[in-house]
């Protein structure tokens, strides 16, 4: 359940990040609400993580799943600059990630799954 936790988490932080980008320097009260909801969402989820996760390791997965999400949103629907190199480096970036769980030394009984 800490690893739904921490991807829930990671999901909602390109929420909060997207709408950062369109508050317009927390102008915009429209933007501004959902992101702050956003914010909180985010942080709730990868705290109820931390309970069972390595500080380590669920942090650099949160952080890396925000960063990946956020560039292949903007990179899709934002048009962003697609490069060659940039896919390569994204793609680097998710694997490392997924290489993070499969060496997480956390016990499945530790988190009730």
């Amino acid at each position: 359940m800490a690893w739904l936790f921490l991807i829930f988490g990671g999901i909602l932080e390109v929420g909060w990040v997207l709408g950062l980008k369109y508050s317009n320097g927390f102008t915009n009260i429209k933007v501004v609400i959902p992101t702050v909801i956003l914010l909180v969402l985010s942080f709730y989820a990868f705290s109820k993580a931390l309970k069972f996760l390595p500080i380590s390791t669920a942090y650099a997965v949160f952080t890396g799943l925000g960063s990946f999400g956020t560039a292949l949103v903007g990179m899709v629907f934002l048009g962003d600059s697609v490069s060659l190199i940039k896919i390569v480096f994204v793609l680097m970036l998710i694997s490392c990630i997924i290489g993070l769980k499969f060496i997480s030394n956390q016990s499945e009984t530790e988190d009730g799954v």
